[in-house]
């Protein structure tokens, strides 16, 4: 299977014309979080022409109308708040054709026994209304992050971490995190349909394009230059020596939708953690 296709590549991305979409899918994805950074990312790069696994329908899914942002990819948008089981229920139990589900989405509360509980009644209601109804569906790509080897928000700098570099293998922290939670979640889901595969993916700082997403550290990087800017003042790093020296890894947003397609569609990236 060759991996240099045009999105990859950084080509002219040539999507699929009204004219132009095939009269029959190999694939068909369900984005849930799709007005996010990589779900905007995956919304893009599904539906061009050389996508491994493709041809590709895609539907989209977010709890808002469809901004405009968004509207140039060839997908359909549901707008469906998935933290409401009726809701969930009415509107993805019909995706009966639906082959892969790329879950991108989250939402933050105010304390993690509150992540767990919403996070992981939003995966649920996903796929509890999906999986009974899509007799092709064959995988599953579940994407949390970083804080599964750093511990949630309410514990940094409280808990022992492992040390770095972290590892998929590593065992998880003795510590509430909803990323655990919702791991969890899919593996009991998942063995309700045999031959059903899944993968985790688990990004740290992400870069990518989704106005909605406030944890995009492109946009804090502009907001705190316009500022400088505005204030005639010099672009100096605004953090500490501890920050300066910390351990990061980042990722692109494209780069990351490319990993998830990659984990979907190759046999040798089933059931996976990256």
């Amino acid at each position: 299977m060759s991996w240099w296709w045009a999105g990859a590549i950084g080509a002219a991305k040539k999507k699929f014309e009204e004219d132009e979409t095939p009269k029959s899918f190999k694939s068909v994805g369900l984005v849930i979080g799709v007005t996010g950074m990589v779900g905007n990312s995956l919304a893009e790069i599904l539906p061009l022409s050389d996508t491994p696994g493709g041809p590709w329908k895609v539907y989209g899914v977010a709890r808002r109308p469809r901004p405009s942002w968004n509207a140039d990819h060839p997908i359909e948008y549901i707008q469906c708040d998935v933290s409401d089981p009726n809701d969930t229920k009415s509107k993805l139990s019909q995706l009966t054709d639906v082959t892969h589900i790329f879950y991108v989405s989250w939402t933050m509360r105010t304390s993690e026994a509150e992540n767990c509980e919403t996070n992981g009644s939003m995966l649920r209601n996903v796929l509890r209304s999906v999986i009974p109804n899509a007799p092709n569906l064959r995988h599953i790509c579940l994407q949390t992050g970083s804080k599964h080897y750093l511990g949630s928000f309410e514990l940094l700098g409280k808990i022992q971490l492992h040390d770095p570099p972290f590892t998929e293998d590593l065992p998880r922290l003795n510590a509430l995190n909803f990323y655990y939670h919702q791991e969890d979640i899919l593996f009991e889901e998942i063995e309700k349909k045999e031959g059903l595969t899944w993968s985790v993916h688990r990004p740290a700082i992400i870069f990518g394009l989704s106005p909605y997403s406030l944890m995009n550290l492109v946009g804090s990087l502009c907001v705190y230059a316009a500022i400088c800017k505005h204030e005639g003042k010099p672009l100096h790093f605004p953090g500490s020596k501890a920050a300066w020296n910390c351990y990061y890894e980042a990722s692109g947003a494209d780069l990351i939708a490319e990993q998830h397609i990659w984990a979907a569609v190759d046999p040798y990236a089933k059931n996976e953690a990256f």
